[in-house]
């Protein structure tokens, strides 16, 4: 005989305010949201890591066009001018 086994998975609905852990922290929040999330709503934790990782890379693509374009915006650290 063929044995069936479903595999179910726990699904505890987690709020959607966990998402602003990343928006306001950056990546560490949403490794945080990840770790507590990770247990009791898989997608949920993985979509505040991708929040997340994706706000760091735009935050580093934004700070090198700042550098690169506006130089007057960079700091002057000549100090021995």
């Amino acid at each position: 005989m063929y044995k069936v086994e479903i595999k179910m998975e726990r699904v505890k609905p987690r709020s959607n305010i966990w998402y602003l852990l990343p928006i306001f922290v950056g990546l560490i929040g949403g490794v945080i949201a990840y770790f507590i999330l990770r247990n009791d709503d898989s997608k949920k934790a993985k979509n505040c890591l991708y929040v997340g990782i994706l706000l760091a890379v735009v935050g580093i693509i934004i700070e090198i066009v700042i550098v690169t374009q506006i130089p007057s915006l960079t700091p002057n650290f000549n100090v021995n001018v």
